[in-house]
């Protein structure tokens, strides 16, 4: 095991999209266990520091790996396609309309039941989006249209992100 590993060989598990998330949780705290710097308190300063990095290298995967649209963009960029959402925002015309039909839903939506309604459409979209970039990753290989995805996926989630907080405002 070495710092310089990816986030799967640390993990242990396959350099896939689909990941098993009970897995990840018990390697985790398998590898916390293991380089927690608790472990290595009577052995000085060195030590702990080194096992401090351990455990912040091990947190940093986890949270990379357990949520599947920082995994996809983790696997595109060690795959030579990376994201860069801040210079590449480029969508294709269908999608960017139903980017500002959703903006316009919510702004409209005033009673819970249309944001409910809205906030079920934008789950049901990042599912399939999600679908497709296992469909693009683990049997296509396709990681230029798998960075476009994440992409894509990522103003999704943004959106989700602003539906739950006028479900909040709501009172849900």
């Amino acid at each position: 095991m070495k710092l310089t590993d990816s986030d799967f060989d640390l993990f242990g598990v396959p350099a896939r999209f689909v990941q098993d998330r009970a897995l990840l949780d018990v390697r985790w705290k398998a590898l916390q266990a293991e380089v927690h710097p608790d472990r290595f308190a009577g052995e000085g300063g060195t030590a702990q520091r080194v096992a401090m990095q351990w455990a912040i290298r091990v947190n940093e995967a986890y949270q990379r790996l357990k949520d599947p649209l920082k995994r996809a963009a983790y696997l595109c960029e060690l795959h030579g396609a990376p994201i860069e959402a801040e210079n590449n925002t480029a969508m294709p015309g269908a999608f960017l309309v139903q980017q500002m039909e959703w903006r316009e839903a919510l702004d409209e939506a005033h009673t819970l039941d249309a944001v409910e309604a809205l906030a079920d459409d934008v789950v049901a979209h990042e599912r399939r989006a999600q679908q497709q970039l296992a469909t693009l990753i683990d049997e296509r290989q396709d990681w230029p249209a798998a960075a476009a995805q994440v992409r894509a996926l990522m103003f999704v989630v943004r959106f989700a992100a602003d539906v739950d907080r006028r479900l909040d405002a709501l009172g849900q």
